[in-house]
């Protein structure tokens, strides 16, 4: 009977210990707004990488991170058509020597002085511009987004550790909601699959 107490409370408190080290991509706010250009995705993520990839930041293994994000137009009568599909790389690093946390994404560099600042930055994503006669008024558009770690891109030795490490799975999985150009750029309620 003491036995099964004692392995009940070992088993509570390492779900506890591994809750408070799990880390995550949430999307908090996802919506499709019209602008002068056009149409355009803007997603804010809820970032949080575990322990584990914070500490491989910290020691200077820099972190891919893409953002997708996609449009389909549903048809009756065959496969749904896609209108669009946008990716971008952002890669995020840590200088020791110079104590900065930098985000590059092309030939833009971002230095930041804290980790939480650089994650904030990351966690707002917009796609390039869908030009607005693309989209037809009387059709209803499936629209989609995610955020993911690339880990192919991470060093070799370390991608064998990444196979069978749930803390480097971070992915916030597709959000989907529903887009009508009749009523303008449609905002959330969508799901995460």
């Amino acid at each position: 009977m003491i036995v099964k107490a004692l392995l009940c409370f070992a088993l509570s408190m390492w779900l506890v210990a591994t809750s408070v080290y799990a880390g995550g991509i949430e999307v908090n706010k996802a919506e499709m707004r019209l602008g002068e250009d056009g149409y355009q995705f803007i997603v804010d993520f809820n970032v949080s990488p575990s322990y584990e990839v914070q500490h491989a930041l910290s020691l200077g293994v820099p972190l891919y991170f893409v953002s997708e994000f996609s449009l389909t137009r549903s048809r009756w009568y065959w496969l749904d058509e896609q209108v669009f599909a946008n990716e971008h790389a952002v890669k995020l690093s840590y200088n020791a020597l110079t104590r900065q946390y930098r985000i590059s994404r092309g030939a833009l560099l971002q230095n930041f002085v804290s980790l939480d600042e650089m994650l904030r930055t990351l966690a707002r994503q917009s796609s390039t511009y869908i030009p607005a006669d693309t989209l037809k008024k009387e059709a209803s558009y499936i629209a989609s987004a995610r955020l993911r770690l690339d880990t192919r891109q991470l060093p070799k030795l370390m991608q064998v550790n990444v196979l069978t490490s749930k803390d480097w799975d971070l992915d916030s999985g597709w959000y989907r909601w529903v887009i009508r150009p009749e009523e303008g750029a449609a905002r959330n309620p969508g799901k995460a699959e």
